[in-house]
């Protein structure tokens, strides 16, 4: 469904008197990834490593600066705005927080038939309302909330009118960015029910951002870590989980915090931030907090290996570090 190739989105950093360009954010740095109909893309790593804007990117929210997005065998990139308009009927997103992303200005009924409105689904304002009260009775709100406004609901419920606007027009894909992080844990697990509930009824495929792995592992079949701009691994989510081969993915498991106190693991803490997208790393990005890193990790970057017929990494010791997971 999805096919995106060698992705850049680099951002120009202007300065000086004439405010020229002086240098460039290398947020998203040359990722390929795919998404079949169906399923749910994990997308994983520390702020600042470039998911979002990734997700932004694919949505064509950014024009990116090299690469291919390819959704339904239709060329985004080189799409003109009317044309992204029709597209978008299939690609939704929900974003983080429901409290900026709503319109607080709007009810809620508002809210979710602007797009049935936009793109002229539906016979009358009536069977449009009509609608848009089934949607709201899909995500567990009731009939009444159509006429209340987003500031009289909760954090959850907000999130819940955000996917019934997603879903309002059907989508094929549902880019999903930090949708439960800013929930309360009780919360999040009703929101990734319905989320799960809904794919299954709809045939949905998301990209689940998220930079929680514990909850990627419950909803993903497939996880794609991410650094620095660029994809570091790739796997299904059980694979990734029982035979981490990059150093970073296996750092990020090994803190995942345990339910049973007794169980001995070690935690393999990285070393200092994450640097700057404004000057990345020569050769491997992640050789600056890597603990097996060499002399050769600093010149050459790695590229994605194959480790077997669904996983990826991209390491330069990969073969040599398989001895010491």
């Amino acid at each position: 469904m999805l096919e995106v190739k060698d992705l850049k989105m680099h951002f120009p950093v202007y300065g000086g008197i004439l405010r020229r360009q002086i240098a460039s954010v290398f947020a998203v740095d040359g990722v390929d990834l795919n998404v079949q109909p169906g399923e749910t893309l994990g997308l994983v790593g520390e702020s600042g490593c470039g998911k979002s804007t990734l997700g932004r990117a694919i949505l064509q929210l950014y024009k990116n600066t090299a690469g291919s997005v390819n959704f339904d065998g239709k060329e985004l990139t080189q799409m003109s705005v009317t044309d992204l308009r029709e597209v978008r009927k299939d690609i939704q997103v929900i974003l983080q927080d429901p409290g900026e992303s709503l319109n607080s200005r709007h009810t809620v009924g508002r809210i979710i038939e602007e797009p049935l409105e936009i793109h002229n689904i539906g016979k009358s304002s009536k069977d449009r309302k009509n609608r848009v009260i089934s949607l709201l009775e899909k995500v567990g709100l009731q009939e009444d909330a159509y006429h209340r406004y987003p500031h009289e609901f909760s954090g959850g419920q907000r999130q819940r009118i955000s996917i019934a606007r997603a879903i309002a027009l059907e989508p094929k894909l549902i880019i999903c960015d930090e949708a439960v992080s800013a929930l309360d844990v009780s919360i999040q697990s009703q929101v990734l029910n319905l989320l799960m509930d809904l794919q299954k009824d709809m045939n949905l495929a998301y990209i689940f951002i998220s930079h929680d792995l514990s909850v990627v592992r419950h909803v993903s079949d497939r996880i794609a870590v991410m650094y620095l701009g660029k994809i570091v691994e790739s796997a299904n989510t059980d694979e990734l989980f029982s035979n981490p081969r990059h150093p970073y993915t296996q750092a990020l498991i090994s803190a995942i915090p345990q339910a049973d106190p007794t169980r001995k693991r070690t935690v393999q803490a990285l070393q200092g931030e994450v640097p700057s997208p404004l000057n990345p790393p020569e050769g491997c990005h992640f050789h600056t907090r890597c603990p097996h890193a060499t002399d050769l990790c600093k010149k050459q970057r790695p590229m994605l290996k194959n480790c077997s017929e669904s996983h990826q990494a991209a390491c330069l010791r990969l073969d040599e570090l398989q001895d010491l997971i």
